[in-house]
């Protein structure tokens, strides 16, 4: 089964895979910043950091946001749009950033999304199920032609039948293409084949309530040596601030 993610991506920098690669830790005043632009009205509770690779397919109440050096990901289930042309203006370029990459996909429901806009003007939109196209708009670029042309095709077990209406691709791998021709790497498989992990790539958890609604207590959550480092690393930049 594939990987699930929902995330939109705000890029200026001319080197996405090298910030990612070099900046492994957001910067989280920055992602407290953007979570009060893009959920006005909310009260937004940080929760601990995690890697991208299990938090990019987050539900509820979750959202999930890195910021590094001209390059930003929003992780949230409101990114799970069947048209992105439709995602609502201030989600397309709250920080003015030259690029914007729209991932999305989900193998419950077979579905995959992927939208760029330059400047705030939509280029490319796709969406679809496998047997489905939900959106099409823009014209194709140049890495979608083996995807067209039947050369990528979705693996079906020995003996089952494809539906006749199906598309000659996955959409779900289609997304995932997408997301590595802007980024460097895919969801769904290993930093080997992809050239970046997305598990090493840290994001900031936050947590939305109503107005009002008070935000539960928890518990400290145990110190792993990943959570360690990552807190002796806020100690440090910290203390350099002071």
């Amino acid at each position: 089964m594939g990987a699930k993610a929902s995330t939109i991506w705000y890029v200026d920098a001319p080197d996405p895979v090298a910030v990612l690669r070099d900046h492994r830790e957001p910067d989280e005043d920055a992602a407290r910043a953007l979570a009060g632009r893009l959920f006005p009205g909310s009260v937004i509770a940080p929760r601990a950091v995690g890697p991208l690779s299990s938090s990019a397919g987050v539900d509820g109440r979750g959202v999930f946001i890195g910021c590094y050096p001209g390059i930003t990901v929003v992780c949230s289930p409101q990114l799970a749009i069947p048209h992105p042309s439709a995602l609502p203006e201030e989600w397309v370029r709250p920080l003015a950033s030259e690029y914007t990459h729209l991932i999305a996909m989900d193998p419950d429901r077979a579905w995959g999304a992927f939208a760029t806009w330059v400047r705030g003007t939509l280029r490319r939109s796709f969406s679809a199920t496998t047997i489905n196209i939900l959106e099409d708009s823009g014209l194709p670029l140049v890495w979608e032609r083996t995807f067209w042309a039947g050369e990528r095709p979705i693996a079906h077990p020995p003996g089952i039948l494809p539906d006749p209406q199906s598309l000659p691709f996955d959409p779900q791998d289609f997304a995932d293409e997408a997301n590595r021709r802007s980024l460097g790497f895919r969801y769904s498989h290993t930093p080997e084949t992809s050239g970046l992990d997305p598990a090493g790539i840290v994001v900031c958890g936050f947590e939305l309530f109503a107005e009002g609604e008070e935000p539960p207590r928890r518990a400290a959550a145990p110190q792993t040596p990943d959570t360690k480092s990552h807190s002796m690393f806020r100690w440090r930049r910290r203390k350099a601030e002071s």
